[in-house]
């Protein structure tokens, strides 16, 4: 069949070309699991694995079939209820903390509703050379959104299977450890120097981004430097010696009210005492590495080490200027070893993408004259511009193909179970 280019420059073939290998990955991603790994839900922030193979399926028959598909029929009316996350347009949603109770539907129905959905979404993609340029514009760009939401959970349900594997006494392996992981001497700590002046902050041109990444706007930023690579385990267990924890002039309040309330002594997933720490990951527990980037961290446990350190987390513009015009190159899923490498290069600035999403000191705010789209959709991004930190560049647990410089990733300040790790900065001398 005759492929066309639709308006705007998405194609039929490559739109349905990068549907099918997103929807091909979240599977392989899944492939290692047993059956019982599907259903369990290790804490509210987490979601069962069959809960995330189903809520990927319902974005695609809620905003692509649901609205473009002549003579639309639900698969099943109560997952409209059960796999809705947060979408109130959309009307009624299960309650998250209590995901993991669904154990019906089972797991051969969510697979069967994902078939479903595939292949219609296929039918109507294939069909839309027949369409109005402008129509068949619309709905590649509302396939793009759901190849790129689903993308965004792939990285969640790696990280809420290491949660969940985490809980348990015999520490599964989701994955064996290839043995590839770079070995060497540490990259030393360097500092490189920018400028103060006006910047252009956010996303420009026809390539996808999300809505909170524009509008494009000038900022300015004061001259500042910024630290070569991400922050280490061996020089984070430099702060838990140093008492770090139990030190309250080091944190923001809330920080240590929270460090307190539970009992924070260590990142997440970090076991046993300095000297002696043992690290769980997707490949199980093994000792930990003092040159890998330290994960699993908070901004508050980042902002903590930072100010024992004499220096700051980076502002989000900032990381943007240093990021600006880079190659978006690093450790990401498509190595299929899914745990932050150390940084072993030799140039000035090292790991801005891949390894560790990287916390900054900035809310999670609007640009100027930010407007979010009408309807379900306006709700993806702009009503969680509360109580929110920002954060940049992507993880090992995050797709090349769905990361760029101006992508602003966002979690509250105590959230640790992401790939989260941190760089310094400081003010200039």
């Amino acid at each position: 069949m005759q492929k066309e280019r639709a308006e705007g420059g998405l194609t039929i073939e490559a739109i349905a070309e990068r549907f099918e290998h997103v929807r091909a990955e979240t599977e392989r991603i899944v492939s290692p699991l047993q059956p019982a790994d599907f259903e369990a839900q290790s804490m509210p922030d987490c979601s069962p694995a069959k809960w995330h193979l189903a809520h990927t399926t319902w974005f695609f028959d809620v905003f692509v079939l649901a609205a473009f598909e002549p003579g639309y029929v639900e698969v099943d009316p109560a997952f409209k209820v059960l796999f809705n996350s947060y979408y109130t347009h959309v009307g009624e949603r299960h309650l998250r903390r209590e995901r993991g109770l669904l154990t019906r539907p089972s797991l051969d129905e969510v697979q069967r509703y994902r078939q479903i959905v595939e292949q219609r979404v296929r039918t109507l993609v294939d069909r839309l050379d027949q369409w109005p340029a402008a129509d068949a514009q619309r709905v590649l760009s509302r396939v793009l959104l759901g190849t790129h939401h689903e993308q965004q959970h792939q990285e969640l349900l790696l990280t809420d299977i290491k949660h969940l594997f985490s809980r348990n006494a015999i520490n599964p392996c989701y994955a064996p450890d290839d043995g590839t992981s770079p070995t060497g001497t540490l990259t030393p700590v360097t500092y490189t120097r920018f400028d103060s002046g006006l910047h252009q902050i956010g996303h420009a041109g026809q390539a996808f981004a999300f809505d909170n990444e524009g509008p494009r706007h000038t900022y300015h930023v004061a001259s500042f430097e910024l630290a070569n690579r991400l922050v280490t385990n061996g020089e984070f267990t430099e702060f838990v010696r140093d008492r770090g924890y139990q030190r309250p002039e080091l944190w923001l309040d809330e920080g240590f009210a929270t460090c307190q309330q539970l009992g924070w002594n260590a990142p997440l997933y970090w076991r046993g005492a300095p000297g002696e720490f043992r690290q769980f990951t997707l490949s199980g527990e093994r000792e930990l590495a003092p040159h890998e980037p330290v994960s699993h961290v908070s901004q508050f446990e980042a902002d903590a080490f930072a100010r024992w350190a004499g220096q700051r987390l980076p502002t989000e513009q900032e990381w943007e200027v240093a990021a600006s015009g880079r190659k978006v190159d690093g450790h990401f899923l498509r190595s299929h070893q899914v745990h932050p490498r150390p940084s072993l290069a030799s140039g000035a600035l090292d790991q801005l993408f891949g390894d560790c999403w990287e916390w900054t000191s900035s809310a999670y705010l609007p640009y100027p004259g930010y407007r979010p789209a009408t309807g379900a959709l306006g709700e993806y991004n702009g009503k969680f511009m509360s109580n929110q930190m920002v954060l940049r560049g992507g993880s090992c647990a995050t797709p090349l193909g769905h990361i760029r410089a101006t992508y602003r990733n966002f979690f509250r300040s105590a959230d640790r179970w992401q790939f989260s790790g941190f760089r310094l900065a400081r003010d200039t001398r």
